[in-house]
């Protein structure tokens, strides 16, 4: 199937698409602060100036289309999957295109994690609205998961006592003789 707009309509299209405040970071943004998270967005000084920065979680969250980055999509035999159709028009430029974003994204996400940064990825496909509460619920859970990890949910042992270790009768029962 051949594309049904002229080359100059879908350049014109592909390039009002944006890279901020997208219709899925909105979802999430929403989502988190309604859970009492509280996030900087875009935040230029880490590197790949994630979406979302949670900052007492130590956390970068990346809002991702699942076309621009390529979702489910094997770059070895580069197929459609679910959620990513490759367009067949200009099909090599397109998966070019895919592939360098997938390979930035995993760069992007090593640096921010020798950063002491931990980061966590939501799919555009993960926010339709029959999985949305699931996900949003997954991304709370997380978050509290790591601030527990590292803030430490300590531990406390306590020495077990001697009188622990002897059966001691019941009240209503007899004392053994």
């Amino acid at each position: 199937m051949s594309d049904h707009l002229t080359k100059e309509q879908r350049h014109k299209n592909m390039a009002a698409i944006r890279s901020k405040d997208t219709k899925p970071e909105m979802i999430v943004r929403h989502g988190l602060w309604k859970r009492g998270f509280r996030y900087r967005l875009n935040y230029k000084r880490l590197p790949g100036h994630p979406d979302l920065v949670l900052r007492k979680y130590r956390t970068c969250i990346f809002v991702n289309g699942c076309f621009w980055h390529g979702h489910d999509v094997d770059m070895l035999k580069p197929e459609n999957s679910k959620c990513c159709k490759i367009p067949k028009t200009n099909h090599d430029f397109w998966v070019e295109k895919i592939r360098r974003n997938k390979v930035r994204d995993k760069e992007e996400q090593r640096t921010l994690a020798k950063m002491g940064w931990h980061c966590i990825t939501v799919w555009e496909c993960e926010l339709k609205p029959l999985k949305r509460e699931v996900t949003l619920d997954s991304i709370a859970f997380t978050l509290n998961h790591i601030w527990l990890q590292d803030h430490g949910a300590k531990t406390h042992y306590y020495p077990i006592l001697e009188e622990e270790d002897t059966v001691c009768p019941m009240a209503a029962e007899e004392s053994p003789k």
